[in-house]
């Protein structure tokens, strides 16, 4: 269904598309994705693509060199050791797309064949959201800042006639969140801290990596110590494996503290979502973990809409019971050698962490356009 959108929202576009995403993957989704945007491109529409240089790395020279000779402006995220600001470890990890300034996408998705079934392995679990409307001004405004050298190189909409929402489509108020720590911009972390305070009743959290910091799980205890009940739904398969031995290694914090752990088995699971009271709902590409609060670029919508967010919460509830196994202690920690090697890589994470993200200077100015 993603690609689906994806692919009608290029046909549908009339002036740019802009497309910043973390993983761009040469293979048969890829390819349809680049070939549609080629196809636009011939026929005048301006396109910019800003891809992670280490995550998009294997994108092939050819389908890089046929977008570019189609017109397309085709860069690369700060590869590694070639940024004056970077520091090492910092990812473009949102995935965003807008067109025309009107219409865009929000989500964890890459363009990648892991999120489509395909025979034998179903898809990974994901989410994005299309917005119309005035939010999709302001996400053409954060790509402008993200891929632009100068103001020369903005998009910019033209709008002919007013726009308006389609009858029967909800106009609800959003947020548009970010995280680049080296940018000051700490709002997604912002937004979970506010779950945490302001929750009266339960908070469900979707991670693919989850593997908070010591300041997230004390606001954790503090919820749950109000009463608030904290479900999360994990990854059981992880395409990290280090990183889901970490996550288990704090499993027994978690149940000791009375938080349900329901592990997801359908597939890989790679949704980064979360619904407060069933009022207030995130989503994007941010997972609860260091590297997404220090180490990477991350966008994420807010959504204070109560039919969206109870929508949310039924859907997330559906997969706990039918696509999840729930985790009791009883199944959890039995073998000293396995607690061992959960500490082992919990440990090996964190070092791992802190030599990756050193960073050699922050940018201590005000950046340009907070928004909220």
């Amino acid at each position: 269904m993603y690609f689906d959108t994806l692919h009608q929202m290029i046909r549908n576009a009339r002036h740019f598309i802009q497309i910043q995403v973390y993983i761009f993957e040469h293979d048969a989704t890829g390819v349809n994705v680049a070939e549609s945007l080629i196809s636009s491109a011939k026929k005048g529409i301006k396109i910019q693509i800003l891809l992670d240089g280490y995550a998009s790395a294997n994108l092939s020279q050819d389908l890089i060199r046929k977008m570019r000779n189609s017109g397309i402006d085709l860069r690369f995220f700060e590869p590694l050791f070639k940024s004056k600001r970077f520091y090492f470890g910092r990812r473009l990890h949102h995935k965003v797309v807008v067109c025309d300034g009107t219409t865009s996408l929000v989500g964890g998705i890459n363009i990648s064949d892991r999120y489509n079934d395909m025979p034998g392995a179903p898809g990974w679990l994901d989410w994005a959201i299309k917005i119309e409307g005035e939010a999709s001004l302001e996400l053409n405004k954060v790509c402008n800042h993200l891929f632009a050298k100068n103001e020369t190189e903005y998009l910019h909409p033209t709008f002919s006639e007013p726009q308006q929402l389609a009858l029967g489509q909800v106009n609800c108020p959003i947020r548009i969140r970010r995280n680049d720590w080296v940018k000051n911009l700490n709002q997604i972390s912002a937004s979970y801290m506010e779950m945490l305070r302001y929750a009266k009743q339960e908070i469900i959290f979707m991670s693919s990596y989850f593997i908070p910091s010591t300041f997230f799980r004390k606001e954790m205890i503090k919820a749950l110590q109000r009463g608030v009940k904290i479900k999360l739904i994990l990854a059981g398969r992880s395409d990290v494996g280090i990183a889901k031995n970490a996550e288990r290694f704090l499993y027994r914090w978690a149940l000791r503290n009375g938080i349900e752990i329901h592990e997801y088995k359908h597939n890989i699971l790679h949704g980064k979502m979360a619904v407060c009271d069933g009022k207030i709902a995130t989503l994007g590409s941010y997972n609860i973990n260091d590297i997404s609060a220090k180490a990477s670029i991350e966008l994420n919508i807010d959504i204070d809409e109560k039919i969206f967010a109870a929508n949310v919460q039924d859907a997330l509830n559906s997969i706990m019971i039918n696509e999840c196994e729930k985790i009791g202690p009883e199944d959890h920690g039995k073998s000293i050698f396995y607690q061992f090697s959960q500490w082992l890589s919990y440990e090996v994470y964190k070092l791992i962490f802190t030599l990756f993200t050193f960073y050699f200077k922050k940018d201590k100015r005000i950046h340009p356009r907070s928004l909220s």
